[in-house]
């Protein structure tokens, strides 16, 4: 009896590890078919009947080639059109028509993100084809769009640390070279009770809240309320130019800052979405998908590059690094579309691999276009002292803020 009471531990504790590597081994494998599964490059069963009725590969390669030629077209009208129009009083960055028409493409890239991508990541993340667990039972586009976004403000935040450290380096020389043509050693410096402008704010009356401290200096230093503040950015607003040399550097600094990496972060998103559209129109051969997919991205990316030009004629960046900017938006979908043709003869869209690449992409584009269009274009513009001191502005801005998000998402009947 002692003897098979010495043996029972270790014959329960040898079936106790028998039985954890064999759930172990269940698991493993489990898990290994669920990756198989969601890798796999085979056709989804019934996916391919509804697209074989409207099937058509040369009309499909004509609209292709239509729609890369309206692409770059609108693309390049889009990005364009603030860049050369800065030199037009109308079109300038400070004028109202540039701040409502701003205000419409953020709407258009606000409405892109929501309306278009997530509920297309969502789409081809709960596909049938993919395994159901995990990819039903967990929200991973909404999940994706977060991370995105999060991700973006950490970049957003870097980004505007590493370029004031820089510019602060450069300050100094600055000052130097100011104090000897000046002769006094100082530099008389506007305050902000006499200019009513806050810090971080722009000179047209944005305001960039990412590394800015723009909330605690608006509590600290603008003593200005009211009708007073409006009046003194008023002024400051019609003396621009006279008091731009003897306001300093740092409010012409920050807004430069912010301006460069909100041009920057923008174009990365925009730049991301826009592959997998051109890849997703590219590699389809029905004129079916492909005719109204023409109208809209053409819409789509006039706005868009509208938006991105808008935030690149604000940064001053070269002539040469605007116009890099600018030629890499406007061929991005362009090339996508090419790439795809290319690739549509052994591409199968309708693989659960292409479903879970193309969910992926377009979730971190949707947290990256949600967050850009929400902090960097709609919130630095509409919570500043310029709109709250122009009620005719705020009706416009307001107006085409609604009518570009409303016009990009009835843009989701068709494509």
């Amino acid at each position: 009896m002692s003897f098979i009471e010495e043996l029972a531990p270790g014959f329960w504790l040898g079936q106790l590890s028998g039985k954890i590597s064999g759930h172990t081994r269940s698991f493993s494998g489990s898990l290994v078919q669920k990756i198989s599964e969601s890798v796999s490059t085979a056709t989804c069963g019934g996916s391919g009947g509804e697209m074989d009725t409207c099937r058509d590969e040369k009309a499909a390669l004509f609209l292709k080639m239509l729609a890369i030629a309206a692409i770059l077209f609108f693309g390049v009208c889009g990005v364009a059109t603030p860049l050369i129009g800065k030199k037009r009083r109308f079109l300038q960055t400070d004028s109202n028509l540039f701040f409502a028409a701003k205000a419409f493409a953020a709407g258009v890239i606000l409405a892109t993100g929501f309306v278009h991508m997530l509920p297309d990541a969502t789409e081809a993340l709960t596909d049938e084809c993919l395994p159901t667990n995990p990819w039903s039972k967990f929200p991973f586009s909404g999940f994706f769009a977060m991370m995105a976004a999060l991700i973006t403000l950490v970049v957003d935040f870097v980004a505007t640390q590493y370029y004031e450290k820089k510019q602060e380096k450069q300050i100094p020389s600055l000052v130097d070279s100011v104090d000897i043509v000046s002769g006094s050693g100082a530099v008389p410096v506007e305050t902000n009770e006499n200019s009513g402008k806050v810090f971080g704010e722009e000179v047209g009356g944005g305001m960039h809240i990412v590394g800015m401290h723009a909330h605690a200096a608006h509590h600290s230093h603008n003593h200005l309320h009211g009708q007073e503040a409006c009046d003194g950015h008023m002024k400051q607003q019609t003396d621009s130019h006279s008091h731009s040399h003897s306001h300093g550097f740092g409010g012409d600094v920050e807004s430069s800052i912010r301006h460069v990496v909100v041009s920057q972060v923008l174009e990365l998103g925009i730049v991301s979405h826009s592959i997998i559209i051109g890849l997703s129109l590219g590699v389809s051969q029905s004129p079916c998908t492909i005719k109204p997919l023409i109208g809209a991205l053409a819409f789509h990316q006039f706005f868009e590059g509208f938006a991105l030009g808008g935030c690149i004629s604000q940064a001053q960046f070269s002539t040469f690094h605007s116009s890099m900017m600018a030629c890499f938006f406007a061929i991005t979908t362009p090339v996508g579309i090419a790439a795809g043709t290319g690739l549509a003869s052994f591409y199968n869209p309708n693989s659960p691999r292409a479903l879970v690449v193309e969910g992926i992409f377009d979730s971190v584009s949707a947290g990256i276009l949600i967050y850009m269009s929400l902090v960097d274009l709609i919130a630095a513009d509409f919570l500043s002292k310029r709109m709250s001191c122009n009620v005719r502005l705020q009706v416009a801005s307001y107006f085409a803020l609604f009518l570009g998000a409303g016009l990009m998402s009835c843009l989701a009947l068709w494509a």
